[in-house]
């Protein structure tokens, strides 16, 4: 499978599980257990569960050592 996202600019403005798994290099099963997680800005709209693209960055500076 080809990358889409090469770099944090690639991103589309609202990030799915999917979106997650590839620019972090998990499963598609890890990025729902992060989107599930208390602490991470997860937005849900009915059933979907998405993150904006600037709170997933804050998310990852803060949680990077």
């Amino acid at each position: 499978m080809e990358r889409r996202f090469y770099s944090f600019n690639d991103l589309p403005t609202t990030l799915n599980a999917d979106d997650i798994a590839e620019y972090l290099g998990i499963s598609r099963a890890g990025a729902y257990n992060l989107l599930r997680s208390e602490g991470f800005p997860t937005l849900k709209i009915g059933k979907r569960m998405v993150v904006q693209k600037e709170k997933f960055k804050t998310w990852c500076d803060e949680h990077s050592a």
